[in-house]
């Protein structure tokens, strides 16, 4: 990956020997796109972590979102006793974690005990992807746009509302509104210096359209850093809202206004750093980028559940929402799935599926093998999209997590980038969370039988 953190290991080493740093976060992403992992003193780190890793219950890679244990895993169960794997750390992803206290952070690929990666991991998905990228001299660049909406009630008090009657930063829609985006600057200011402490590079902040949503930009990066940061700047957002008294969610969907968003930006490089997907055809597009664009629109639906993991995530797919729901790719155009922007060297395609809960390695994963998928088959691109897609008759995302989960289980094409396994063990997820919110009981529900049924 390119190192952007500039944290050398004797960088970290002369702040640990001037008391600067005290504990080293050592990191892994799970299932659900979240940091996991522990923090360790500087000098167990230096002598031990960094030589050999650190180890950790494989079920963290097997859970709910509770962190409850489920069978139906193939890696970890109680039958195979709940064992440990290695968390391996890359030293070029070090950085500073400036929001808290004498604080670095390492992230880290995860092995098996023999040293064999452990493939159902996030971080391993994306790189078996970049690898295969690498295998035909090509680099994915991308970017993601993460959205949130931040409230000026800490949550603690969110929790102990049950998420009701919450603040929001901002009482009316302030989509790049200079003076929305101000009232809300003691949190927004917070989060951009402490997301360039770490080492990301901070573009812009906006305001959007739901009450109190705003979204932060960072510089595109190859797939791996763009990933590695977004779920540090997730992770690091939330922890520096909480030390403001405040809250922030990058659910989907938190109410019946627009939801949260997470568009990712993908383009194709040369090994040499030429935009390979640029050229001389129909809208400066080169063939590659024909097939690419046609890959996606090949298997969205099939990888929607790589984009979409949550039950939520589907609720953002509203006609006239400036969320997708028609499968179509257009120039510049919002209403469909697929957007292209840009032109010449800055040519790329967006995806606009993801919403905020989007776990950043296996979309961006999801992309790659689509557009690979399109290329190796030469598949030719279909004209493009003008005007309103949400009143077209294209092919509609995926309308809930278990089509979403039962097209991915029966692609042919998953099995055939991903592996079985890998297929196996997301499918699995998405069906625990089907079985846990079919035994719940909402407030939706109370509300409409308590009296009138």
């Amino acid at each position: 990956m390119s190192a952007t953190h500039e944290l050398t290991v004797e960088a970290l080493r002369q702040k640990i020997t001037t008391g600067e740093i005290d504990n080293v976060i050592v990191a892994l992403t799970d299932m659900q796109g979240r940091l996991a992992g522990k923090r360790c003193s500087a000098r167990y780190f230096l002598e031990e972590v960094l030589g050999h890793g650190a180890e950790a219950c494989n079920y963290l890679l097997a859970v709910d979102v509770d962190q409850n244990t489920v069978s139906g895993y193939e890696i970890s169960s109680w039958e195979r006793g709940y064992g440990d794997f290695m968390l391996v750390p890359d030293l070029a992803t070090l950085r500073m974690v400036p929001w808290q206290d004498r604080a670095a952070m390492v992230q880290c690929d995860i092995a098996w005990l023999d040293g064999t990666p452990v493939r159902v991991s996030p971080r391993q998905v994306l790189t078996a992807q970049t690898d295969r990228l690498a295998e035909r001299g090509l680099v994915a660049m991308v970017g993601t746009e993460l959205e949130f909406i931040a409230f000026d009630t800490s949550y603690e008090d969110a929790w102990a509302s049950g998420y009701r009657d919450l603040v929001p930063a901002n009482q009316y829609n302030v989509d790049y509104s200079l003076l929305g985006v101000n009232r809300a600057e003691p949190l927004l200011g917070a989060i951009r210096r402490g997301m360039e402490g770490a080492g990301l590079f901070v573009e812009s902040v906006k305001g959007e359209c739901n009450l109190g949503q705003h979204e932060i930009a960072f510089r595109y990066a190859d797939a791996l850093t763009t990933c590695d940061n977004h779920v540090v700047y997730k992770n690091g957002a939330k922890e520096i809202a909480a030390s403001l008294g405040k809250s922030l969610t990058f659910m989907s969907k938190f109410n019946e206004r627009e939801g949260n968003s997470c568009h990712i930006h993908i383009s194709l490089r040369s090994g040499e750093g030429e935009a390979v997907l640029a050229g001389d055809r129909a809208h400066g597009f080169s063939p590659m980028m024909e097939s690419f664009i046609a890959g996606q629109l090949a298997l969205v639906r099939e990888l929607t559940l790589l984009l979409a993991p949550n039950i939520n995530s589907y609720k953002r797919y509203a006609d006239g929402s400036f969320a997708p729901t028609a499968v179509a790719w257009g120039l510049d155009n919002r209403t469909c799935a697929l957007r292209i922007v840009g032109h010449g060297p800055s040519l790329r395609l967006e995806n606009r599926v993801p919403g905020g809960d989007v776990n950043p390695y296996l979309a961006v994963a999801a992309l790659i093998a689509a557009g690979l998928y399109g290329i190796d088959h030469g598949l030719e691109l279909e004209p493009l999209f003008a005007g309103n897609a949400y009143a077209s008759d294209k092919p509609r995302v995926p309308a809930s997590l278990a089509e979403a989960a039962q097209l991915l289980r029966g692609s042919a094409a998953a099995a055939e980038a991903f592996g079985d396994d890998v297929v196996a063990h997301y499918v699995r997820a998405a069906e625990v969370e089907l079985e846990a919110f079919g035994k719940a009981v909402t407030d939706w529900e109370r509300f409409r039988g308590f009296e009138r049924m």
